[in-house]
């Protein structure tokens, strides 16, 4: 290979490298690349020529001209944050929500075409409808259903987002707040009526344990009295039972005097002697009286001390 032949070769090699930029830069002037959930509208003065929505490689050479032009247009779920929104309630109370909304393009050329401005517009019917939808509810119904009232604002502007070619998925109320100055107030109402309540539960407290202590008074005393009642009837009947057996009511007699004479001293029963019979025998011996009826054998008290003693 002679020199000539080698400045040809690498002519052309130079030659084919300035070739492929050219060659991608007239299919870049002369074709357009459709991206996946992508729509491209093509416009002649103005007017809506085609619309590409199939991803790829599309040759459009008219696209040259100066009076032809393209619009990408994204059909992905877009979000839009909507915030500091003011709303008065049912109360008068202001309020401040924020918004979320899950939309996508369902219609390039209305959304192009439709409205002049679809995120602005957006943006204002949202916020239009959420002074009419939660301007009718409490404070704590926007708190409680913010699920519910979010479907009834995506209803509510359903119909005029799909004139403008958009379909809006979910709207989400985020945050619901007061202002600092409402929600002091609102913070001093609600301790003022937990203080009440707290209060009214004490004295509530109070009441009942004043009811049940003289509930118990008066069943304590009822008793009282009835025992009281009762025991003379009852030292009746002792005295009746022992009117009946004379040794033993004898025996109680002399007792009950020795108890008098020194008050200070006691008279002490200590029991049987060894070659007398044991407590228990004495006091199941049976004795029978001149009228026939049993009567029990009082066996000699042995004095303990000074006091005397006591035969029956």
């Amino acid at each position: 290979m002679n020199s000539s032949q080698l400045l040809q070769l690498i002519g052309g090699i130079v030659a084919g490298l300035c070739t492929v930029p050219f060659l991608i830069g007239l299919g870049r002037l002369f074709g357009l690349q459709v991206e996946d959930e992508e729509t491209v509208l093509v416009t002649r003065f103005g007017k809506l020529e085609k619309t590409l929505s199939k991803p790829g490689w599309h040759w459009v050479p008219e696209r040259v001209l100066p009076w032809v032009r393209t619009f990408p247009v994204s059909r992905a779920r877009d979000f839009r944050d909507i915030t500091n929104i003011q709303v008065n309630d049912a109360r008068g109370t202001t309020v401040i929500v924020d918004l979320w909304l899950e939309f996508r393009v369902a219609d390039p050329a209305r959304a192009l075409f439709g409205v002049a401005d679809w995120d602005k517009s957006l943006r204002a019917l949202v916020t239009h409808a959420a002074l009419s939808i939660l301007g009718n509810r409490s404070f704590e119904h926007i708190l409680c259903d913010r699920s519910e009232l979010g479907e009834k604002v995506r209803q509510d502007i359903q119909d005029e987002t799909q004139r403008w070619g958009l379909e809006v998925e979910r709207v989400l109320v985020r945050n619901v707040s007061l202002r600092p100055e409402v929600a002091q107030q609102v913070f001093d109402t609600l301790s003022a009526r937990l203080e009440r309540a707290t209060a009214e539960v004490e004295e509530e407290g109070r009441q009942r344990v004043a009811l049940l202590d003289a509930q118990t008074s008066a069943q304590v005393a009822s008793l009282v009295a009835e025992a009281k009642g009762q025991y003379p009837a009852a030292v009746g009947r002792a005295f009746a039972m022992l009117g009946k057996q004379p040794r033993v009511l004898h025996a109680y007699n002399e007792l009950y005097s020795l108890s008098q004479v020194r008050p200070h001293r006691t008279v002490a029963f200590h029991g049987f002697a060894e070659d007398e019979m044991r407590a228990i025998d004495a006091a199941m011996l049976p004795t029978t009286t001149t009228n026939g009826a049993q009567d029990l054998e009082v066996p000699t008290l042995r004095p303990n001390g000074d006091e005397r003693k006591v035969e029956a």
